[in-house]
Formats: structure tokens, sequence, C-alpha cells
């Protein structure tokens, strides 16, 4: 059962460098396309030449590593409710990003009478906002109570922090036109990041801790 906590909980480890290396990849195949300028939810929209490969390469795989991070998350942290409500948090954050996949946004992604298809990409989209944020609040609570890990606590508060932060910039940016996707990218870097920090604090109390129980094994 060790191999298999490990094995989930490395998923976390995961997720922001599938996040780096997809959306990167996924841009060479769009001439003009700008990181600073434009919202990665473009890369799969209506019309753009990524379309229909954009969510096979970014959105459907993060998702199912965001379930099954949430899934080791909840087997090494089941002793805690808010624990497993956070494990819920991200396992819905996992399903806003099927979401956003499966329903596109409209050209350019700003349309003036939005589509049904980019009124659902939008739902889902602040679901994944507030899904993870929620969950790394509790984790500011749970570091120092659950974990005893003031560090972890304190990680997971300025991620809050930062991810509210540059939620206000995007907005700022959609009505200025300037560094929309810098901004974008700022706001879920902070939160996949987060992820990849829980997920190593995991992994190594999970090892401390099988240490400590093989060490008070009868000889």
């Amino acid at each position: 059962m060790q191999t298999l906590d490990r094995s989930l909980l490395t998923c976390g480890l995961l997720i922001p460098l599938w996040l780096l290396l997809g959306v990167w990849l996924t841009a060479q195949a769009y001439p003009g396309y700008d990181h600073l300028q434009h919202a990665m939810s473009l890369l799969g929209a209506q019309g753009a030449p990524t379309q229909h490969w954009s969510p096979l390469v970014n959105n459907y795989p993060l998702a199912l590593l965001f379930a099954l991070f949430a899934w080791g998350l909840a087997r090494r942290w089941r002793g805690s409710r808010l624990a497993l409500l956070s494990a819920m948090l991200i396992l819905l954050h996992g399903l806003g990003s099927l979401g956003t996949g499966w329903f596109s946004c409209d050209v350019d992604c700003t349309p003036v009478q939005p589509s049904p298809s980019q009124q659902l990409h939008n739902l889902f989209g602040m679901l994944m906002f507030l899904s993870l944020t929620m969950a790394s609040a509790l984790w500011a609570w749970l570091g120092k109570c659950e974990a005893d890990s003031l560090p972890l606590g304190w990680f997971s508060l300025i991620c809050v922090i930062a991810s509210i932060s540059t939620v206000a910039l995007m907005a700022h940016a959609a009505q200025s036109g300037q560094f929309f996707g810098l901004y974008q990218r700022l706001n879920y870097g902070v939160s996949v990041l987060w992820i990849a920090g829980l997920a190593l604090f995991s992994l190594r109390s999970t090892a401390a801790n099988s240490a400590h129980s093989t060490s008070q094994r009868p000889n």
C-alpha cells in the first residue's frame, strides 16, 4: 500500500511540470500566440489551430493527475475531516479542468454574447479557482493543527493571498487588454506550486511515518 500511496502523491509533483510543458508545446503550434498577453484557454478556443488537441494535452491529463493526487491525499490524511474536504476540493478542481477542456471558449475567448459553451467554460473556470483556493486556505490551518508544520501552514496562507491578488490583477488586465496571460500564469502557477508543496510534504511525512513504524517493530 505504501507504493500506491507514494505513486498517488507523486502525481501532485507532476502537475506543475505537465502544465508548463503542455502549454508550451501546444503554443508552438499556434502562430502568433503570446504567453504574456493571451489566456491559456485560447489554445482550445473555437477556430484555434490547436482547438482539438489542446484539451488532450493539457486539460484531460491534468484532470486525471488532480484526481489521483486527491485520492492519495485522502488516503494519507484520512483521519482528518478537513483534510478529506480539501481532497474533495482538489477532486472538484480536476473536474473543473475536465469541464474547461470539454467546453471550449468562443473565438478569442471574449465574445460580446457568449455561447452556452463559453458560459460553461467560464463556470468550470470559476470552479477551478474557488476549489483550489479553498483547499489551500484549509491547509493554512491544517498545516499547523493537523500536520504540525508551521512552514506548510504559512506556505499555504501565502499561496492563498497570492492567488487572490493575481485574480484582481487578471480582472484589471482584462479591462486594459495588457498582460492577461502573464497574470493568469502567475495565478495558476501559484496554485499548482502549492499542490506540489503539499505533495512533497505528504510524501516526506509518509516516509517518516513508515520509517518510524519499522523501527518500532520487535526484532
